[in-house]
């Protein structure tokens, strides 16, 4: 069957399917659309979280992040499991236990204070719809591809599919919607993986595939990449570091507690019975998470390697990779390259005008290879390739079958918008919630509390969507500032909250808002004010290049969590102390005891 008529079957056979999930399991209570009922099974729930954690930048973008940024890339990898660990041992259980199952709500009881809860809602907003953005890029990227429409196309056509299953369905819809996005985006991961993997190395595993010997040859992939990386310019794979290595902890340290600070990830727990199956949700979705995340090494490096032997033919014979045949005539391009061309992602340049595809690093500042590429004609780079196309042009560069590329298109926009529809009711909730109901209009009836929910779900979509248009950067680059926002805001609020007795309301609001505050200047003087281009005011820091001790704005949560802290504990001494009654509260939440059902977990 022709490869577009395939991929309009299986995307659409699985989006029936979700949209049939969220028509049946729709919610009709407000219990049912913020938690849906706390009902699920564990097993079901550690699936479901599974699928709201592997965003489009997981799915799409990691990978490529990963095969261009080479060891460096690992950081990702590190920073998000490590994260979701310290999530569902630190946090999670002691919120579960609180019995509130959103992040304003906490914060607004344990710190005896509606201020902090409004000042947790502009911190969640922050940080969730900048989270979004990276979705709608991954989306825009996975619908401009494989419905052969532009990327600006793609995101419009994505937000109208997030805005039918996730309004009307809620959080009990969105569940049970996230079982069948979990298995469709593990299986459109896992399939071409092993195929790639048996194709290079011989061996199904692509995890061991990395080390495997690549076929042909008496050396393993990950050593026959670095030398095809460094042939063409670029920095060794297995020891390329972003930036300095102080970055590169830094950053790590960022995602990390950002990922426990995700208002999304943590109003899971709530969806289950009891205290003991949060615990228990936790585990499962750290083994469906593994499965994907320990695949991402090997899908990587074996897409960076298939690019640049299909670009470059010496690649695999071993042959001089400057010699005038080895770079291949662009009129007879794979097929590939002709459909993704379509969307802009990837562009061909021929800026010495033989006719032929130069791909290398036209930024090295090697004498040798400079010299070479001189001797060889070569006038510049002429192949950009968009980051967040490897994973879905890996099985079309591999020339696999046609079912195959099609799962691949069907499984990254179910990351995508299974992560979407999970951060649109963290905002639903925190705005009709959090604001409406706990603070400017108590008397709001559940009838028009969930009404206001799904209001500010549609405007949440129309401002990620709009966004969306003009990323700050690559999905997983977007996703990692989301990150840092929650890093430096809601993690130190949240581990004070649950570990200091002694941190008063004073404390948390000051700590909360200097975390964001110097965050978000950060961020937006590199990437203009809240995103827009041409607000960057750089000019302060002394210019484009100028960074804080080399940290990249990308990074610079972990830094504004310092802050936060620093200033929260400096403010409490300063000020009043925490009654005597909230200091109790925090010490019994602490406790570890048993698994009774907590009373109020569907409180509102």
């Amino acid at each position: 069957m022709e490869l577009q008529t395939m991929t309009y079957l299986v995307v659409g056979f699985t989006f029936a399917l979700y949209i049939g999930i969220a028509i049946w399991a729709r919610a009709g209570s407000t219990s049912e659309f913020y938690v849906a009922g706390g009902s699920v099974h564990p097993v079901l729930n550690g699936m479901a979280t599974g699928a709201d954690w592997m965003s489009a930048a997981s799915f799409i973008s990691m990978a490529g992040l990963i095969a261009n940024m080479g060891y460096g890339g690992g950081l990702f990898l590190m920073g998000w499991t490590g994260g979701y660990v310290l999530l569902a041992m630190l946090l999670a259980p002691y919120l579960r236990k609180f019995g509130k199952f959103t992040v304003p709500q906490f914060v607004g009881d344990r710190f005896y204070s509606k201020g902090a809860s409004l000042v947790a809602v502009l911190c969640l907003l922050a940080a969730s719809l900048t989270y979004i953005i990276g979705q709608m890029t991954g989306v825009g990227v996975a619908f401009s591809r494989f419905l052969g429409v532009s990327n600006t196309t793609g995101i419009f056509i994505g937000m109208g599919i997030v805005f039918m299953y996730a309004v009307f369905g809620g959080m009990k819809g969105i569940t049970y919607t996230q079982v069948a996005q979990y298995c469709v985006l593990i299986l459109a991961y896992t399939v071409p993986a092993v195929f790639i993997s048996m194709q290079l190395t011989g061996n199904p595993l692509p995890q061991l595939g990395l080390g495997s010997d690549f076929v042909g040859s008496d050396m393993s992939l990950l050593t026959k990449l670095d030398h095809v990386v460094t042939d063409l310019g670029f920095g060794k794979y297995t020891t390329m570091v972003p930036g300095s290595k102080l970055n590169m902890f830094v950053y790590t340290v960022s995602l990390m507690i950002g990922t426990a600070g995700l208002p999304h990830v943590i109003v899971r727990f709530f969806t289950v019975p009891k205290v003991k199956d949060a615990r228990s949700s936790a585990g499962w979705a750290l083994v469906f998470i593994a499965i994907l995340y320990t695949t991402a090494p090997g899908v990587a490096a074996m897409a960076r390697l298939n690019l640049h032997k299909t670009v470059n033919t010496a690649v695999v014979s071993g042959g001089d990779v400057f010699a005038p045949d080895a770079s291949i005539v662009y009129e007879t391009r794979p097929d590939w390259m002709s459909r993704w061309e379509v969307t802009g992602l990837l562009k061909f340049t021929d800026k010495n005008g033989d006719g032929r595809i130069q791909y290398y690093n036209d930024k090295s500042k090697d004498p040798a290879f400079l010299a070479k590429v001189e001797a060889a004609g070569w006038k510049g780079s002429e192949l950009s390739v968009n980051r967040d196309i490897m994973v879905l042009a890996n099985p079309e560069i591999a020339m696999l079958p046609n079912w195959v590329i099609a799962l691949v298109a069907a499984g990254g926009l179910a990351a995508a918008l299974s992560t979407a529809a999970g951060l649109l009711l963290a905002i639903s909730a925190a705005i009709s919630h959090d604001l409406l109901k706990s603070m400017w209009m108590p008397d709001l009836s559940e009838k028009g509390e969930l009404m206001a929910g799904k209001i500010a779900m549609a405007c949440s979509i129309m401002v990620a969507g709009y966004l969306g248009l003009n990323p700050p950067g690559f999905a997983a680059g977007t996703v990692a500032i989301a990150f840092g926002l929650a890093a430096s805001s809601l993690f130190p609020c949240l581990m004070m909250g649950i570990f200091s007795k002694t941190m008063n309301k004073e404390g948390a609001i000051a700590g909360m808002l200097a975390g964001l505050g110097i965050t978000m200047f950060y961020v937006f003087a590199h990437k203009g004010i809240f995103f827009i281009k041409g607000t960057s005011f750089l000019g302060l820091f002394g210019g484009k290049s100028s960074f804080f001790f080399g940290i990249s704005p990308n990074a610079f949560g972990a830094i504004g969590a310092v802050v936060n802290f620093a200033v929260a504990f400096a403010v409490k001494n300063m000020t009043a102390p925490v009654p005597e009654n909230i200091a109790k509260m925090v010490e019994d939440v602490r406790i570890p005891r048993g698994s009774k059902a907590v009373d109020g977990s569907h409180a509102h």
